[in-house]
């Protein structure tokens, strides 16, 4: 740490307790749906239709600061796809809204070929969607997308942890796409440049290692559905919190991936607390299942995930020494 100010994602523009109570009053002005990560419509006896929608946040500025928009439609993917499979929901079509200041082929084909990628990689079809020029609405553009899924009822996850449960954690590709307000503030900051040389190995610059694509999900799906998994986190908007999602518990997360070099960059040239980056960030362990004890070990063999902590009775999330 310097002895710089310390940033904040609300100072930096994004207030997760306002936008959370936002999303509150939405969802209760529009009414009830089944679901948390994904809409969810029975379509028979035992099966059930799941709707996602997201989008890829202010990393398109990344994207936009670089010229480099061939990865940006991967994030699109990834974060609806991931939402799904948090579910228990496999995903089998999307569809993408792309709102330009003005038409431009060379990085609306540069944004399609990265999507074509994450549909690839999740294993789903693209169903088509819409390009939509409204100069007097976005400066650059703007891309999320919607994404349905099938699911049998039994492979639908209940969502609620149980105490005695053990978690079991992925390891993130790196920022994914979730604060990047508060990481570009940190990466820009006195005079700092997304051209600036990466002060660590695996990338040249801070822009390549900000605009490193998220990682999908769907590959644990089989794994997942084949032990007694209760409920699965999504590490998105809100950091290590997203684990209280699986129910009103104590998360103890005692061996949690170690964070990729991107979120000390930005911890450092934000002078960032612990506790803030915790709360904004994936720290380097981007999906997390909460399943029996005896489930748990298999389920890591059989993918590359490792047992990193167990659920008590209680409240919050425990991890590194920090109370969330």
């Amino acid at each position: 740490m310097t002895d710089e100010e310390e940033l904040t994602y609300a100072e930096s523009g994004v207030d997760i307790e306002a936008s959370e109570a936002a999303t509150a009053a939405l969802v209760g002005a529009v009414g009830e749906f089944e679901g948390d990560y994904a809409g969810m419509v029975p379509i028979g006896e035992d099966r059930y239709l799941a709707l996602a929608t997201d989008g890829v946040g202010t990393k398109l500025l990344v994207a936009e600061a670089l010229d480099d928009y061939s990865t940006v439609g991967i994030d699109c993917i990834a974060m609806n796809v991931n939402d799904l499979a948090a579910a228990g929901v496999t995903p089998v079509a999307f569809v993408d809204y792309l709102a330009v200041y003005e038409p431009d082929e060379r990085f609306a084909e540069q944004v399609g070929e990265g999507l074509s990628e994450g549909a690839r990689r999740a294993d789903m079809a693209l169903v088509g969607g819409e390009t939509a020029v409204m100069p007097e609405v976005v400066k650059g553009l703007d891309l999320a997308g919607t994404c349905a899924g099938l699911a049998t009822e039994s492979e639908v996850f209940d969502g609620e942890a149980r105490a005695g449960d053990a978690l079991v954690g992925w390891e993130s590709s790196g920022i994914h796409s979730n604060g990047l307000t508060l990481a570009r503030e940190a990466a820009t900051r006195d005079g700092g440049s997304y051209d600036d040389p990466f002060p660590y190995d695996g990338y040249d610059t801070v822009g390549e290692a900000l605009l490193e694509p998220t990682r999908i999900y769907t590959d644990l799906l089989s794994a997942l559905h084949d032990a007694e998994t209760h409920a699965c986190a999504h590490v998105t908007g809100g950091g290590w919190s997203n684990l209280s999602r699986m129910g009103e518990f104590t998360y103890d997360v005692t061996d949690a991936f170690e964070p990729q070099p991107v979120f000390e960059f930005v911890q450092a040239r934000g002078n960032v607390s612990d506790e803030e980056m915790h709360r904004t960030f994936n720290m380097g362990t981007g999906f997390v299942a909460a399943l029996p004890e005896a489930d748990a070990e298999r389920v890591a063999d059989a993918t590359d995930g490792r047992v990193i902590g167990t659920v008590r009775g209680g409240d919050g999330v425990e991890v590194r020494g920090l109370s969330l």
